[in-house]
């Protein structure tokens, strides 16, 4: 899961991990990215700091708050 709210830059990275064959889905908010994560498992997030709605710190301590 890539959580980046500039789309150029998540593009970019999006783009990228999936010429190497990677599943990449894209959320472009605090709020949205706590959203995907109640709803799939992920091996891996790649977490902007500075997002809207929420930060990435506060999604951070959630995710490790569910473990």
């Amino acid at each position: 899961m890539l959580v980046e709210d500039e789309k150029k830059v998540a593009d970019f990275v999006a783009c990228g991990l999936r010429a190497e064959r990677f599943a990449v889905d894209v959320a472009a908010d605090g709020p949205g990215a706590i959203q995907m994560l109640a709803a799939c498992q992920y091996d891996f997030v790649i977490l902007d700091l500075m997002l809207p709605g929420l930060s990435g710190s506060e999604v951070l301590k959630r995710i490790r708050s569910e473990e």
